[in-house]
């Protein structure tokens, strides 16, 4: 399967791109050696070969989840610039 100038204006067409015909030549030349790159690939036997979404073993790292005691309400609020009552007083950003 080769790109050709026609697939080109249209896939610039559908991108809302603007292409010099330099521009159109060279996309074309790098989308046909993509094209050809993957038919490459494809020729590789990868029957035994089973799927993979990493290279390395990977797995989550959790913490166990467990109970403790939450900031009080006046040590999370001791630097506060601004406090009213038991809020953060920020300036308003809408009018």
């Amino acid at each position: 399967m080769t790109i050709s100038h026609k697939d080109v204006q249209h896939i610039a067409a559908l991108s809302r791109l603007s292409l010099t015909e330099e521009e159109k030549e060279l996309f074309g030349n790098q989308l046909n050696d993509i094209l050809l790159y993957v038919n490459k690939l494809n020729e590789l036997d990868t029957a035994d070969v089973t799927p993979t979404s990493h290279v390395v073993p990977m797995q989550n790292i959790f913490r166990n989840d467990t109970l403790q005691q939450s900031v009080a309400l006046d040590d999370a609020l001791a630097n506060a610039p601004d406090r009213a009552g038991d809020f953060y007083r920020v300036p308003k950003i809408i009018e």
